[in-house]
């Protein structure tokens, strides 16, 4: 008979994700991703597009997946798209080739968690839907600021879970089959509080439910300039 700290210890197992399991599960997703998630996706790319140019330059989008969100962009920004699956950035290059995207700085294969860019590289850093598909969400989180200016801005679409009642339980549950397809279905936003809360650096600017149903939030975090820093 199994207790309940064995049954805690399987559902670890069977949860935890690693990174080369969620590029594997979104090369598998690449061909059918934008018929899938494009039109659910739809408003909180829109949103999180209008936050990023308030600011605009130079923009990292983590996550780019197959590029669905690049021509919506402005030409007047610079635009580097990162993610793990390089069956999805197949696609996100044909995409900026068939469009003529050249505000497209760069297309390449990157970890949210280990980003290969010096501190202060972006103006503002876009994470849609990536951060609850992240092995280490934390590391990436601090990753964002590490490289966004003091000035800048983090913008991020998200799922955010139920901390209780039903919908916790289910999202609890569903852990087991929506991690190894690369996502968490668990995720509250305490997650994102706690967070914060180990950082000195951000402020939260804006946290909002995206329609029809509000499990999706567009999230800002502002880097701060520290004391005597000049504006860029």
């Amino acid at each position: 008979m199994l207790n309940r700290s064995m049954i805690g210890s399987r559902t670890r197992m069977a949860t935890r994700m690693t990174t080369s399991g969620v590029a594997r599960a979104y090369d598998r997703w690449a061909p059918v991703y934008d018929l899938v998630f494009g039109p659910v996706f739809r408003r909180g790319r829109a949103d999180a597009i209008r936050a990023a140019e308030r600011i605009g330059g130079r923009i990292l989008e983590v996550g780019v997946g197959t590029g669905i969100s690049l021509p919506q962009y402005s030409g007047a920004n610079r635009i580097v798209g990162i993610d793990l699956s390089d069956a999805m950035l197949d696609k996100a290059r044909a995409r900026v080739r068939l469009h003529g995207l050249d505000h497209v700085e760069a297309i390449a294969v990157g970890d949210a968690a280990a980003l290969d860019f010096p501190a202060d590289s972006f103006d503002v850093v876009v994470a849609q839907y990536v951060v609850t598909a992240c092995p280490d969400p934390e590391r990436a989180l601090d990753e964002f600021v590490r490289v966004c200016r003091p000035g800048g801005e983090i913008v991020i679409t998200t799922r955010v879970g139920a901390a209780t009642g039903v919908r916790g339980s289910i999202e609890r549950t569903l852990m087991p089959v929506t991690s190894r397809l690369g996502f968490r279905t668990e995720f509250p936003w305490s997650r994102y509080a706690d967070w914060a809360m180990t950082r000195t650096d951000i402020e939260l600017v804006e946290r909002r439910p995206l329609p029809p149903l509000g499990h999706f939030s567009l999230v800002r975090f502002a880097k701060l300039r520290q004391s005597g820093e000049q504006p860029r």
